[in-house]
């Protein structure tokens, strides 16, 4: 389905910031069978070997705005602060038929309207990190003038770079960002922790390091495989009265616990979500 709907393309697909995150969609589009002379990357600060390099698979790289055609997708990886500089010479690009699709943190709807038209066709997204190695988490949300053909190509895109969940309420995206656009943070986090408890403990702390992050990825691993939800997962692992039923005592407190814990984390991460929104 994601490589026939991007094959069938009628204009080009057009990105704007080739980083990190938008480096590894175009690579999922060219996997996916995207044609590379349908790809157009915008980026003035894409390092001159990256930029030859895809010059020369047939990617037109920081072409002339006048040159490129009317695009069928218009995709914005750029950082948010950036966004209102570098977001309005972009506008006379868009044509009745191009979907534009933002991954840019904080930036809303409405003022992606402002700047390309309120009859445009846009979808705000956040994908988090391990997108970089397809395993990335996508939260959409469809402006209204968004077709089901365009949600559609939307999950193609996004799907290159990992898996895609749609919400209907945009008031829902803050808290989306703060649990996976910010999770991956979390669960890094956690190995970090691991790993200062394993050398508190006596282990000696590169040792502590190595089966915490193996520890943490490999749990992830199995999860990812298993069926069974994560409480469960976590059950099979305790037996009653034992070591692990001894850490979860502390990590499961219910006023200063993980789970307590957790929930102001997120509930922090969605406020500032918002304020950067303004």
């Amino acid at each position: 389905m994601s490589e026939s709907v991007l094959k069938s393309l009628s204009g080009p697909v057009v990105l704007l910031g080739a980083g990190k995150m938008g480096g590894a969609m175009l690579e999922g589009w060219l996997k996916l069978g995207l044609p590379a002379d349908k790809a157009v990357v915008l980026d003035p600060n894409l390092p001159a070997d990256a930029a030859a390099a895809l010059a020369a698979r047939g990617v037109a790289v920081n072409p002339a705005l006048a040159d490129i055609p009317t695009p069928s997708v218009l995709l914005l990886a750029v950082k948010p602060q950036v966004a209102p500089d570098a977001l309005p010479p972009l506008a006379p690009l868009v044509g009745a038929g191009t979907l534009v699709v933002s991954i840019m943190a904080g930036r809303t709807l409405a003022f992606m309207s402002a700047i390309f038209g309120a009859g445009t066709a846009i979808v705000r997204s956040i994908p988090n990190t391990p997108a970089a190695i397809g395993r990335g988490v996508s939260v959409c949300v469809p402006g209204p003038n968004v077709s089901a053909a365009q949600r559609d190509l939307t999950t193609a895109l996004l799907g290159a770079i990992g898996i895609v969940e749609w919400i209907d309420d945009e008031a829902l995206m803050d808290a989306a960002t703060a649990v996976s656009g910010s999770g991956p943070a979390y669960a890094f986090l956690l190995a970090e922790v691991m790993a200062q408890a394993g050398a508190a403990a006596g282990l000696p702390p590169e040792l502590a390091a190595r089966i915490a992050r193996a520890t943490v990825s490999g749990a992830g691993a199995l999860m990812d495989q298993s069926e069974l939800p994560a409480a469960t997962l976590r059950q099979n692992v305790t037996s009653p009265g034992g070591t692990t039923a001894a850490a979860l005592g502390v990590l499961m407190n219910d006023t200063a616990g993980f789970g307590p814990l957790m929930v102001e984390a997120v509930a922090a991460a969605a406020r500032r979500g918002k304020e950067l929104a303004g």
